[in-house]
């Protein structure tokens, strides 16, 4: 993926006070101007639209079959089904968010002006996820409306106010909000691009499964405590089976990224840049 060197932090004027707003104002600044920030947002949404919209109308028949059956109707299933496959762009823009300044050697300059490191990931965190939560939350209801037109053709359509629908439509940004900042940490962490991406598909598309075939109640709990099995149900209307529900899954995602970001925060303390 192209990328280009992120702005270079606005430099404070002369008896100006460095505030978190103003490093807030710099790392916005900077994800802005990236080129492959856009490519990768709009990857996310394509993405995640279509595939939801493409599945929700190939299998619509199937689902109406099973309903006038007497069978469980799957169509809240299929409302954000693409966010699945759509979810790496998260991944990889989180973890490019940190990566790219080690790359283009932007981290010195962006540590000269910031010397609280702390506070620069912060701003950065704070505003990768932001970011993530808000073209999140649109892709989930874009994907609600155009696989829900597949299913309203059949008879088998998903009402926007029954239970646990806008919960997961909102809780698809939740979640890719989330997903970035554990990009992000991995980045900070390995400060390798290629290294956290591939760690981060693996942990998130992999090891969550894999675990799974671990016997037992241990393994079961494992499988529900992996990063992706236990914040992914947010994005859910019912939970998995054998999952934890949406919420408590969710919390546990967020503490698991919330350690994991603290951790880069110690390295990037002690490092040179």
């Amino acid at each position: 993926m192209t990328t280009t060197a992120p702005a270079a932090p606005s430099a404070v004027a002369p008896g100006a006070r460095l505030t978190f707003g103003r490093i807030l104002d710099s790392e916005w600044a900077k994800i802005k101007t990236v080129r492959s920030t856009v490519w990768t947002l709009l990857a996310l949404f394509a993405v995640s639209v279509l595939i939801s919209w493409g599945i929700a109308a190939l299998a619509a028949s199937d689902v109406a079959k099973d309903v006038a059956e007497g069978k469980k109707n799957d169509a809240p299933d299929l409302l954000t089904v693409g966010v699945a496959f759509g979810q790496i762009a998260a991944l990889v823009l989180g973890v490019m968010s940190m990566t790219a300044e080690y790359s283009t050697g932007m981290i010195r300059t962006s540590l000269t002006a910031v010397p609280w490191r702390a506070s620069m990931l912060t701003a950065k965190a704070v505003v990768l996820a932001l970011v993530l939560f808000v073209v999140g939350a649109i892709t989930g209801f874009c994907c609600y409306f155009l696989a829900n037109l597949m299913l309203d053709a059949k008879d088998v359509g998903v009402d926007l106010g029954e239970p646990g629908v806008i919960r997961a439509l909102i809780g698809t940004g939740l979640y890719l909000a989330v997903l970035g900042l554990f990009g992000m940490a991995l980045g900070v962490l390995l400060r390798h691009t290629a290294g956290a991406i591939t760690l981060g598909i693996a942990l998130i598309f992999v090891v969550g499964g894999v675990v799974g075939l671990i016997p037992g109640r241990t393994g079961d709990w494992i499988a529900k405590l992996m990063p992706a099995n236990a914040g992914g149900q947010v994005m859910s209307v019912e939970a998995a089976d054998k999952m934890l529900q949406p919420w408590p899954g969710f919390a546990v995602f967020a503490a698991e990224t919330l350690i994991l970001l603290l951790l880069g925060a110690l390295l990037l303390e002690k490092r040179d840049a």
